[in-house]
């Protein structure tokens, strides 16, 4: 069956980009928070942008679920569910986050698998402007976001990226619920723009081996050439400047001097130029560890590091990350059950739909579809 071994490899090839990108952005996280300075030994530690991306995912993955099952979904409104299951988890708000979500204690909250992983409940660095938004979170989400253009609008929504473009156009409202900056929420777009482009690009499987495929300049260079006319918001001053990143990337690639200018603090169009910079000047796969520890060197390396981890993760698929790495990330399980699930549901929707029955009786105790 010539059609289903076509479909299967597409399938394949398409888990692994999305794996690859999960794991891309936790390995570029704790790279970036190390300075490019990893111990030699033992666990490597997740950081706050890993942490709330699997909240992401698992979000988006409920609210897959949810309209799958009621028929209507507002997905911002289950990710934001999603973010105060972690910061119950990590003792914020612990008495708001009941009363928001279980304020007759009738049912076991926080639920779902997520909930149930240790590394997830211990602090790995702050996020002070999703912090404060969800202290909020008794004022309603139109009135939480802060003013704040800080960087992990962007990171914490990099999966988005997998959804496809009708998913990416809610990219924006997921930064702004809690970071009310339109700058940060334009870049957290079209970061996610740019992920899809990484994601999708068909050419990974045209070469004579399966570890020859396009590098990330091209994926990229067709992810900004088509930012203008794909339906999300760009000023022509902001698509100015992800080109002159890409163009430096290309005329001269991995420059700190060059990389700083582009990335100079810890905000959202920060972490976008400077994460396209790096993953633009190691484009190749061979590339990828290079490129996290080249990106941990701009001011906050730790964000950008984080981004460019994601694209090339996307680009090449998972086959090109650093096995030493990834085989001692506390989350690299975690993540990569994330990912492929994220990717089963899209496609498959293992619990079934309002009228038609499941073939994964776990999957709604799993992914409670609310």
């Amino acid at each position: 069956m010539p059609h289903e071994k076509d479909h299967q490899r597409e399938f394949l090839t398409r888990q692994s980009q999305v794996r690859g990108m999960m794991l891309g952005l936790a390995l570029g996280d704790t790279l970036g928070g190390a300075r490019g300075r990893l111990p030699a030994s033992g666990p490597l530690r997740a950081g706050v942008s890993t942490q709330l991306a699997c909240f992401t995912a698992e979000g988006i993955i409920r609210a897959q679920v949810r309209g799958n099952h009621k028929g209507i979904c507002y997905a911002p409104g289950v990710v934001l569910h999603a973010y105060c299951r972690w910061a119950f988890l990590q003792g914020i708000e612990v008495e708001k986050m009941r009363r928001r979500w279980n304020s007759y204690g009738d049912s076991v909250w926080p639920d779902g698998w997520l909930a149930d992983v240790p590394a997830l409940a211990e602090r790995r660095g702050s996020a002070p402007a999703t912090v404060t938004a969800l202290s909020r979170i008794e004022e309603g989400h139109e009135r939480m976001a802060t003013t704040s253009r800080g960087c992990h609008a962007l990171t914490r929504a990099l999966p988005v990226a997998v959804t496809g473009l009708g998913g990416i156009a809610q990219a924006g409202a997921l930064a702004a619920l809690t970071h009310g900056d339109t700058a940060a929420q334009a870049a957290t777009t079209h970061a996610a723009v740019l992920a899809h482009h990484c994601l999708t690009n068909s050419a990974r499987e045209r070469g004579p081996s399966p570890h020859s495929g396009i590098s990330a300049r091209e994926a990229l260079h067709v992810g900004i050439t088509a930012l203008p006319s794909v339906g999300q918001r760009i000023t022509d001053d902001e698509h100015s400047r992800l080109a002159a990143a890409f163009r430096h990337a290309v005329d001269e690639p991995a420059d700190a001097g060059r990389l700083a200018r582009l990335a100079p603090d810890a905000t959202a169009p920060s972490a976008l130029l400077g994460g396209l910079y790096a993953a633009a000047s190691f484009p190749d796969r061979a590339g990828f560890r290079g490129a996290l520890e080249f990106a941990a060197g701009a001011p906050d390396g730790d964000s950008v590091a984080c981004v460019a981890g994601a694209l090339l993760g996307a680009v090449h698929g998972v086959e090109a990350l650093p096995v030493d790495l990834v085989s001692r990330h506390e989350l690299a399980w975690v993540l990569d059950t994330l990912a492929r699930d994220l990717l089963t549901e899209l496609e498959d929707s293992p619990s079934g739909s309002e009228y038609v029955q499941g073939w994964d009786p776990h999957w709604w105790h799993r992914y409670p579809g609310w």
